[in-house]
């Protein structure tokens, strides 16, 4: 897939507490703000799983990251519909090869921000 400067892709999702319970077992993350429900009866979404947004754009694009950095500005919960905006900032043409630089914001359904991210990474021709 061709991408280019500018370039905007989106994907939301809404998280459910089976999600956040398989994925405290994958990883092994039982904290107890993940198995706990809070006083609204909610758990908190894993920090990677909220990324994992952003992975399937990706995967969409065929982009392998290599390297990515997260900012959560803002914790997640069950029942949280969020959704990532990503936006390519720079791409350049090598042989077999484009380098792509990223730049996500995900907001939840409020449109507050509750992570920022960047990535940089390739998509073969």
């Amino acid at each position: 897939m061709t991408v280019n400067s500018g370039d905007t892709f989106h994907w939301e999702r809404t998280f459910t507490e089976d999600e956040v319970l398989n994925f405290g077992q994958i990883t092994g993350d039982q904290g107890i703000h993940h198995v706990e429900h809070d006083d609204q009866g909610r758990l908190m979404v894993h920090g990677l799983l909220t990324a994992s947004i952003g992975t399937k754009i990706g995967g969409d694009l065929n982009y392998i990251a290599r390297k990515m950095t997260s900012e959560f500005i803002r914790p997640v919960f069950t029942g949280d519909t969020v959704r990532c905006e990503m936006n390519i900032l720079n791409v350049t043409q090598h042989d077999k090869f484009s380098m792509v630089e990223v730049k996500s914001i995900y907001r939840n359904q409020h449109g507050k921000e509750v992570l920022l991210a960047a990535s940089q990474g390739i998509i073969r021709d």
